[in-house]
């Protein structure tokens, strides 16, 4: 990678030899100096290091290594003989995104050690500190010469100075991978594999966000826990090792996000910084939207993938969705069952990615979509079958280029694909980002469910835009559904990681053709997580006739999904949530504010609002008398004149919810 130093001190070289062992600890702080990373070596040559925070331990010596199936570890009798510490700062520019403008700002510690061994191989450990966290990685030259090696284990640990309350979900859990509801326990309670990210409180001054960035070629990182001790525990291939590797090796990084408050968790981009910059020359193809689909019908039962008498992906059903969406500003149209395979056991993954089902004319649909100025979002379901998707891959890639698609969902509904191998292990990492790299060639933009988690890679291929990897609302219509701290969770948790693709815009929410089941919120709160859940990819996703003659669609309408600021206002992990976007293509703020169980009031300052200038806000809140159970479609609509100077009260019902445009007035104070 380009690195444009502005400085380079050098800090420390060594030349040793022989049983001669250097045990000074090396250390590097962020640029505020309230990070600091320690390195040392024992007696006896084993990797270490410490994180500090404002002074005081937050992670204790901690182990690092790596261990090999036919080779010696990289974890003990080791030397160091260089080290170096450089300063990096820069600010980039997302093509979409939370925020527009990102600083990158870091010290960097890389150090290099060396067996004391007759074979003598040599491997880094790279340190950044930055004000908002701290990473490391591995880089190891090819010791094998060319021939493939295999790593067993990732000796990395993260001993936790506190017990910490950890919000988490198991990584090897029933059911599908990532799906699962957050708990809430002492860490030191904890006895199961962990994915990340692992979010951490000790109060309410100290927020810890435990995950990886720039997962490429490597397993995915769950984390096993013992006590206040975190370590690494890579997910294996079917064949039980949990790296296949030729040539050099470098590891994902190692990150630790560390915050004063649960706000600045969401607003740090250590992850993204992590990550290579765009490898793609142009990104003027990509666009954030907003769309329908064929897709809530078939979860409450009204329509099915599979064809016959109620087959959701029809020409006419899909005509009528385009109708919809341009009349409601939504920018596509997905129609999930379009194509041969889903009748019988569609499981298997027996799909053609090629072929629509008779009823469905691709070609006049994308001709009429074209003149309404929509698009369609395709649908490639795999079933877990990785290996029969990737033989069709590259002309279903054509096949999209043909018909002017270039917005695609995948899936790959299994517990395992391929029958045996994890959505997180190496093998579904290099598929994963193989699809996103040739998505990119055909300017084919992403929504991925059942993925590999979201490690920053977005920022090298913009073209990844939003994933699954939640337990969303299609759990609402067959299942004891989501409760109301989900989404006041999510957040702080896998929001962390990157978008999420959780498909609001529920209306119907006591699913009136399936009473056992239903939406746990109110009609309001559903408005609100278009801005509370970030995602360049929304969904407007109940049917088109439950939005008719509801004036509370029209905050669907206007809502962006590309934003050049973010600020976190009011904020609790499980509790409640309240965060302010800017529109990146006007002056326009909106609000969306979210609660638990529990209804509540909280006031917010419109400091963020522009100086001297007037708006009216739009607001969409909780009816007087609106719970979530009692009552959830109440919901008042009105406005009112604000500017900087002002507080707003925001009330929210139990399980409720608010969504708020500023919209910016010609007239100035």
């Amino acid at each position: 990678m380009l690195r444009n130093f502005l400085s380079l001190v050098p800090l420390l070289f060594f030349l040793v030899s022989g049983c001669k062992q250097l045990h000074k600890p090396l250390s590097v702080a962020s640029p505020d100096e309230k990070n600091t990373i320690t390195f040392h070596l024992s007696e006896t040559g084993e990797p270490y290091y410490k994180v500090m925070r404002n002074g005081e331990v937050l992670v204790n010596d901690s182990r690092l290594g790596l261990e090999f199936a036919d080779y010696e570890s990289l974890a003990g009798n080791l030397e160091i003989v260089n080290s170096s510490i450089t300063t990096f700062d820069e600010t980039w520019t997302q093509p979409w995104g939370e925020t527009e403008k990102i600083r990158n700002h870091y010290n960097e510690l890389v150090i290099t050690l060396q067996e004391q061994a007759e074979t003598a191989r040599s491997f880094s450990i790279v340190f950044r500190a930055y004000d908002d966290g701290v990473a490391f990685r591995y880089e190891v030259p090819d010791f094998a010469q060319g021939k493939e090696y295999h790593i067993t284990n990732e000796l990395t640990e993260f001993e936790l100075a506190h017990d910490f309350n950890a919000w988490w979900i198991p990584a090897y859990g029933e059911g599908m991978d990532y799906e699962a509801l957050f708990s809430n326990d002492k860490l030191s309670s904890l006895t199961e594999n962990i994915h990340t990210p692992l979010t951490l409180e000790q109060g309410d001054s100290l927020y810890v966000s435990v995950h990886e960035a720039s997962l490429i070629n490597y397993a995915g990182m769950t984390l096993k826990p013992s006590g206040k001790t975190l370590s690494c525990d890579l997910v294996p291939w079917s064949t039980g090792e949990k790296v296949r590797m030729t040539g050099d090796l470098t590891t994902p990084w190692r990150t630790l996000q560390i915050a004063e408050n649960a706000g600045d968790l969401v607003t740090s981009y250590l992850i993204l910084n992590l990550n290579e910059p765009s490898k793609l020359e142009n990104t003027d193809w990509i666009e954030p939207a907003k769309y329908a689909g064929i897709w809530w019908g078939m979860h409450i039962k009204t329509q099915t993938w599979g064809s016959g008498p109620q087959h959701g992906a029809t020409t006419e059903n899909t005509k009528a969705l385009i109708d919809f969406a341009a009349a409601n500003n939504l920018k596509g149209v997905l129609a999930e069952g379009w194509n041969v395979g889903w009748d019988g056991d569609w499981s298997s993954g027996e799909f053609s990615f090629t072929e629509p089902y008779p009823d469905y004319d691709i070609a006049e649909l994308s001709a009429y979509a074209a003149s309404k100025g929509v698009g369609l979002v395709a649908h490639h379901e795999t079933g877990g079958n990785v290996i029969h998707y990737e033989s069709q891959l590259k002309d279903a890639l054509e096949f999209l280029k043909a018909h002017n698609i270039h917005y695609l969902k995948t899936g790959y509904v299994c517990d395992k694909t391929n029958g045996k191998e994890y959505h997180q292990s190496q093998y579904m990492v290099n598929h994963y980002n193989k699809v996103m790299k040739m998505a990119a060639e055909y300017e084919v933009m992403l929504d991925v469910h059942e993925p590999v988690k979201a490690t920053g890679l977005r920022r090298t291929y913009p073209n990844m835009m939003t994933r699954e990897g939640v337990r969303g609302t299609e759990y609402e219509a067959w299942s004891e559904g989501n409760p109301p701290e989900h989404t006041v969770i999510l957040p702080f948790t896998r929001g962390l990681a990157g978008p999420i693709d959780y498909t609001p815009g529920i209306f119907d929410i006591t699913i009136k053709n399936q009473p056992d089941f239903r939406v746990h919120t109110t009609l309001a709160k559903q408005l609100a997580l278009y801005v509370a859940l970030y995602s360049p990819l929304h969904m407007a996703a109940d049917l088109p006739e439950h939005y008719e003659g509801q004036p509370a669609v029209q905050f669907i309408r206007d809502v962006p999904t590309d934003w050049s600021e973010t600020k976190v206002l009011s904020a609790k992990i499980g509790e409640h949530y309240t965060v302010a976007r800017k529109d990146r293509n006007s002056e326009d703020w909106y609000i969306g504010s979210i609660t638990n169980a529990e209804g509540r009031a909280i006031e917010v300052s419109l400091d963020f609002l522009t100086d001297g200038e007037k708006y009216e806000a739009q607001l969409y809140v909780d009816g007087e008398n609106a719970s979530m159970e009692e009552n959830p479609l109440a919901i008042t609509i009105s406005t009112q004149e604000v500017s900087k100077n002002e507080n707003l009260t925001i009330r929210l019902a139990p399980g409720g919810g608010a969504a708020i445009r500023f919209k910016k007035l010609s007239e100035s104070i």
